[in-house]
């Protein structure tokens, strides 16, 4: 000010200094006077510094429930869980998989030291139980999902044998008092298996046809099966899907449909049942599946034809033998498949799964619909609604990333591209993947690619020794662990990188509290589960209490 009150400096320069300035230096600036902090509040001003500070493309508009330029920079800034406040060290190998309980009171852990351990998720976190599964013969234990009630675990496991054994297990746990209430069999062990309602679970098997073709089914169990009546099924056949050149069913969960304002969404997205939308085309239109497969008649008297022809001698198959299998088995099927079931108002959920069709390596996302009278095990238990042509079931959708999915998650999933123009000539050897780990979200309602903008970590192992990585996803942010010993997290807005978690080895789960995203768990080959909060957290636990007053601390102590 000059001696007669007037600013020496006009706001607009004021402006346009601050405007060179970073953020801390803004804030800092404005705590000179009323004016300059009058100054460091200007939308325009925050608008410069949120675009220029987080790198965001100019034409992404800001968040639709953001009030201002600066509450949003501030959100990203202090309410992103990036703080590490506490490191269990309890287990003594490779920890797998996290899961927090509906409430966020509880949370589980899996391992490679073959112990499903189960947290109180307090401020300061401690282990309430820990069971051994090594008596039951498992090797170790790679999953767990609370129901939806929170009374029941569910834990997936790998049972002990050779190195290319696929067969594991799923116990169901009681959180009442820990007792193991029943046990069932999953095969492959990475189905990993899920909960359909408070009382039911889905787990797989997988039966050999051929070399390279299977058949995998898929089973609801109940989680009580030491029921009195020999009348009452315990378990119940869902689904009965055809497996070709060596792929299998994977990685099953459940999507709850019913939130959304059409039950049916999914299937009135367009298109026929069983088509495919190609993710990894540069098209936006969807590569169009197989149409409806001839009439079983015409089916069988083709394939006769096919096959006597080469019996007879009078055909040359130019097919290798994998792809002369692979070809029969897709005739057979065509006349042997039960269509979709139509429901215009009773499907509300979808039934989600990694699977593919060229190769090993899952690189598509099979949905198919769970009709209310599939969500029970009462009724017949095999053979229900087939008829005698009606051997497999038809997936209502799929989704094709042309890449190995290495992850999913109900709003992205992570996959692994393979080259651009890849072709599979041999099942038994996929394309090479990419470094790059790319994190691809699609819309359940209209099943078209949203994002694909995801990428900030990288991975390294071949298609025969890629692992899974559990990632997790909250109101606002997505998050993924990482083979660089990281974990990662994204704004689901605005498509960047907010965080870098670091560990000392690869990060397998990350897991946001389902009550309050400002607290994020990870995972990690070091054998740690680290607890993450975020900056404005850390300051509220780390207020100091305001003293009592001499009064109240005075009858305090003279009551005890």
């Amino acid at each position: 000010m000059d001696e007669g009150g007037t600013p020496l400096l006009p706001d607009s320069l004021i402006y346009q200094i601050f405007l060179s300035l970073g953020p801390a230096d803004v804030l800092a600036a404005g705590l000179v006077c009323r004016r300059w902090q009058a100054v460091s509040r200007d939308e325009f001003l925050w608008r410069e510094q949120f675009y220029r500070y987080y790198q965001v493309a100019r034409d992404v508009p800001r968040h639709p429930a953001a009030t201002s330029w600066y509450e949003e920079f501030r959100r990203l800034y202090d309410t992103v869980p990036c703080v590490e406040v506490q490191t269990l060290k309890e287990h003594t190998d490779q920890v797998l998989h996290l899961s927090f309980s509906h409430s966020g009171y509880q949370f589980a852990s899996c391992s490679k030291d073959c112990t499903v351990k189960i947290w109180s998720n307090d401020l300061t976190i401690s282990l309430l139980h820990s069971a051994d599964m090594r008596p039951y013969n498992w090797s170790y234990t790679q999953f767990s999902q609370f129901n939806q009630d929170d009374s029941l675990l569910l834990a997936s496991g790998v049972f002990l044998g050779p190195h290319n054994s696929s067969s594991g297990e799923i116990a169901v746990i009681s959180l009442d008092n820990f007792a193991l209430l029943s046990r069932v069999r999953n095969k492959p062990y990475d189905v990993f298996g899920c909960w359909l309602t408070e009382t039911s679970l889905i787990s797989g098997n997988l039966h050999r046809i051929g070399d390279i073709t299977s058949c995998s089914v898929l089973w609801l169990n109940n989680a009580f099966q030491d029921v009195e009546s020999e009348n009452v099924n315990v378990v119940k056949r869902l689904f009965k899907i055809q497996n070709l050149n060596a792929s299998t069913i994977r990685t099953v969960m459940v999507a709850d449909c019913s939130r959304f304002d059409s039950p049916d969404l999914l299937l009135d997205a367009g298109g026929p049942p069983g088509r495919v939308f190609d993710l990894g085309s540069d098209s936006e239109d969807e590569a169009a599946g197989p149409g409806p497969g001839p009439a079983p008649a015409r089916t069988k008297e083709g394939l006769r034809r096919f096959l006597d022809g080469l019996l007879d001698g009078r055909a040359q198959s130019q097919l290798s033998e994998h792809a002369l299998e692979t070809r029969v088995a897709e005739l057979l099927a065509q006349g042997r498949t039960k269509p979709p079931e139509h429901s215009m108002a009773d499907a509300r959920k979808l039934l989600i799964f990694t699977t593919g069709c060229l190769t090993y390596s899952p690189h598509q996302i099979g949905i198919k619909q769970i009709l209310p009278h599939q969500m029970t095990t009462a009724g017949p238990v095999l053979g229900e609604g087939r008829g005698s042509d009606a051997f497999f079931d038809a997936l209502d959708h799929v989704i094709d990333v042309h890449g190995h999915i290495i992850g999913m998650g109900l709003s992205p999933d992570n996959s692994r591209a393979w080259p651009s123009g890849s072709v599979v000539a041999d099942p038994m050897q996929p394309p090479p993947i990419a470094e790059e780990i790319d994190l691809l979200v699609f819309d359940l309602k209209t099943m078209r690619e949203v994002k694909r903008a995801l990428r900030a970590h990288r991975a390294y192992t071949p298609n025969d020794e890629c692992f899974f990585i559990f990632l997790d996803v909250s109101r606002d942010f997505v998050a993924s662990g990482a083979e660089d010993r990281h974990g990662y997290i994204w704004d689901r807005h605005y498509n960047i990188c907010l965080a870098k978690l670091r560990h000392q080895d690869v990060v397998n789960s990350v897991v946001f509290s389902p009550q309050e995203q400002e607290l994020l768990l990870t995972a990690s080959d070091d054998a740690t589960i680290k607890a993450w909060r975020s900056p404005r957290t850390v300051r509220i636990h780390q207020a100091p209490r305001p003293r009592p007053h001499p009064f109240l601390s005075w009858f305090a102590s003279q009551r005890r």
